[in-house]
């Protein structure tokens, strides 16, 4: 089951993974059925079809109600789906030994669906509840990372409702950042929500704009350095997980602050993707090692996509680790195992096998 939409603001970006993932995947080796979850959290039968989910001119694509909903199985060891159609009995559509999660932030990434492909004994694609849901939270995320003695950025806090309560004390909290800050949304991705800022007076508007997205904020202190990405992937058999090659994000229009959604999604001028990054072969061999190091601290299954700063003085700087990557052709993640001599078609084929070779339950 290739699984995509869902309730987040990620929606229209999960559905263009699918897309990618739908085209790559093997219909000689396996036998996909396309789901999709609708805005509202509706389980419905969608097309395989990747033309009906690629972005075009600048429009996300959506999925909507077919009517034809669909029944996940209801008890471990069971592996039936079904459809419900109205005025119809439920059919079943076949047995899954597999899904794919393509969904991005809450609600698919976070360890809850995870929770309820566990709960059902059905091996999936990806990470596990407490990885998924560690990997989406920032906060929580720097805590482990910070514990299992990774370099992490200056950052601060501020809990649902703090600002409110008590600007002045937490405006005193963030001004010992220094400027420029980073405001995001705590439990958001694709840079949804993110506000620069380079004033203080802008702070208050930077977390209402993140606050739209989740009720914790998170506040970085901006880091001068190169935007460095690397992929890991999940080892075989035991294993230890595998770094690719190193690819750096280069923001080059000048409507852009930062790597923001527009320039992740809607303006392929505005940013340049580097793969591999231009790196002596030290900086790349300490990159690779504290991406798979990252991937290990909060017990990652799979895949991860580990986002850092390389300083100008040659020091590596986690920023976040993101679960479950952007995977369109064109996305970051493929692109660096492209790089590293893993196509995408191999790398779908590859996380599938992954999936499919682990245990369920606890392991």
């Amino acid at each position: 089951m290739v699984l995509f939409g869902g309730r987040s603001g990620e929606h229209g970006i999960s559905c263009a993974t699918a897309g990618g993932v739908l085209r790559a995947i093997d219909r000689d080796r396996y036998d996909v059925l396309a789901v999709g979850i609708t805005p509202t959290g509706r389980w419905v039968l969608a097309d395989d079809d990747p033309d009906r989910w690629a972005i075009r001119d600048g429009r996300l694509p959506v999925v909507e109600d077919t009517l034809t909903h669909v029944l996940l199985p209801q008890d471990a060891g069971e592996r039936a789906v079904r459809v419900i159609e109205p005025g119809e009995v439920p059919r079943p559509l076949g047995d899954v030994d597999v899904v794919f999660p393509l969904l991005h932030g809450p609600f698919g990434e976070d360890g809850t669906l995870q929770g309820m492909l566990e709960l059902a004994d059905v091996r999936y694609v990806g990470a596990g509840v407490l990885a998924s849901a560690v990997g989406m939270d920032k906060h929580m995320m720097k805590v482990v990372l910070t514990g299992a003695g990774l370099p992490v950025g200056p950052f601060v806090v501020v809990p649902p409702g703090a600002f409110v309560r008590d600007p002045e004390g937490q405006l005193e909290r963030i001004r010992a950042l220094g400027l420029p800050l980073f405001v995001k949304p705590a439990r958001a991705g694709s840079s949804l929500g993110i506000t620069r800022v380079d004033d203080l007076a802008d702070l208050p508007a930077a977390i209402a704009t993140a606050s739209e997205h989740d009720p914790k904020v998170v506040v970085e202190a901006g880091i001068v350095g190169r935007e460095i990405e690397c992929g890991v992937l999940g080892g075989r058999g035991g294993a230890r997980p595998r770094a690719s090659l190193p690819g750096e994000i280069v923001v080059t229009g000048p409507e852009h602050a930062f790597y923001d959604f527009e320039a992740k999604y809607l303006d392929e001028g505005g940013v340049r993707l580097d793969a591999p990054a231009d790196l002596p072969p030290d900086v790349v061999e300490r990159v690779q090692d504290v991406a798979v190091a990252a991937f290990e601290a909060i017990g990652c299954e799979g895949l991860a996509r580990v986002d850092m700063f390389v300083t100008p003085g040659g020091d590596v700087v986690v920023n976040e680790i993101n679960t479950m990557p952007g995977f369109t052709p064109y996305s970051m993640y493929p692109r660096l195992w492209e790089t590293s001599g893993v196509p995408y078609a191999a790398l779908v084929d590859e996380l599938l096998t992954l999936a499919l070779e682990r245990p369920t339950g606890l392991r």
